[in-house]
């Protein structure tokens, strides 16, 4: 089982002199423009949404939540309830509780999500869970993986280290790295990371010789060849990663990545870019979307826009229906704000001894 509670010592990180309103600001942003995201880009891989308005400048008035914010919400609310350490076991024990419990996942849901609950329901236990399902390399554990970027408070190994605990339940190997990668770089993007600086941290944790770890470096040999012109490479981040599965995770997170590169951390940007890409688009828009505004903040987003998707449709998850995104986020950046406090306390009083 993996815990990440025992995690290798590491040195507390000193974030700067951000306020703790600005990193609340951000990890509302951060979490927000996940749920914007997710919207805006199924609808904007819709045919009947392409033949109506071409391309999405906006988000639309229909756009709601699908298994991206809806699975995000359910991490958010294992972490924060956890009374212990957080453990699989503790993120398994919230899945049968907040959705076998309630009738299990809906409509929309991906393929090793459905999977893991099966397994759930019969008893099986992560890593198991993960590790004996279908399809467990996809981009459905770093798709959820926001929330751990937000409680790590800047640190990219507790971030790395809270996402795999959170996808052994559903994932292995490139899914997890994935998740890993997604926390990684959030961590560092709500400090004011670069989008190069922000990569970098999550390529720390994609093992090289992986099939994610192939397809990130030849999305960076993309950018560099191109010398980053958008209209050289949009086609070929289509076409030289394509996959019979467009969620698999070395198609998807790579394609993130390239995409926020290519905005410069541009929120607007990044949404024209995202939304309209197609493949698997919700996902591959919410984690775009939230990399750039975990490191703008709200002041970047749409007027309107947060209302709109700040509370979860349910459509896969009823339970998420009841929760609230903004609220979410600020539970999020409280709960990093005291667990940061308790480790720099532990830090000065080893010092001390």
């Amino acid at each position: 089982m993996i815990n990440s509670m025992k995690q290798k010592a590491q040195t507390i990180p000193t974030p700067g002199n951000m306020s703790n309103s600005t990193f609340i600001d951000r990890s509302i942003a951060a979490m927000a423009a996940l749920g914007i995201g997710d919207a805006a880009g199924d609808l904007g891989r819709d045919d009947a949404v392409r033949q109506r308005y071409g391309i999405l400048t906006k988000l639309l008035p229909e756009g709601k939540s699908t298994d991206d914010t809806e699975f995000t919400v359910l991490s958010a609310r294992a972490l924060l309830d956890c009374e212990g350490p957080f453990t699989s076991a503790a993120v398994a024990e919230a899945w049968r509780r907040l959705v076998l419990a309630d009738g299990g996942a809906k409509d929309r849901g991906g393929v090793p999500l459905y999977g893991a609950l099966w397994n759930l329901s019969q008893g099986i236990e992560p890593p198991l869970s993960g590790q004996d399902n279908v399809l467990n390399n996809d981009d459905g554990a770093a798709m959820r993986a926001v929330p751990f970027g937000i409680a790590s408070y800047g640190n990219p190994e507790i971030a790395a280290g809270l996402a795999a605990v959170d996808a052994a339940v559903s994932h292995d190997r490139d899914g997890i790295w994935a998740a890993q990668a997604i926390a990684a770089s959030i961590s560092r993007a709500l400090f004011g990371a670069s989008p190069e600086e922000a990569i970098a941290a999550g390529m720390q944790y994609i093992p090289e010789d992986s099939w994610l770890g192939r397809r990130m470096q030849k999305m960076l040999n993309l950018l560099q060849s191109s010398g980053e012109n958008l209209f050289a490479v949009y086609e070929a981040l289509h076409e030289q990663f394509w996959g019979p599965r467009h969620s698999a995770a070395p198609e998807a997170i790579p394609q993130v990545y390239a995409l926020y590169k290519l905005s410069g951390g541009d929120f607007y940007k990044a949404f024209l870019l995202s939304a309209n890409f197609g493949r698997d688009a919700d996902t591959i828009c919410a984690l775009t979307l939230s990399l750039c505004a975990a490191g703008t903040g709200t002041g970047a987003i749409p007027e309107g826009w947060i209302e709109q998707v700040r509370k979860p449709a349910g459509v896969c998850l009823p339970f998420a229906a009841g929760e609230d995104m903004v609220t979410l986020g600020e539970e999020l950046a409280n709960y990093a704000l005291q667990e940061y406090a308790l480790r720099r306390d532990a830090e000065k009083a080893s010092v001390q001894k």
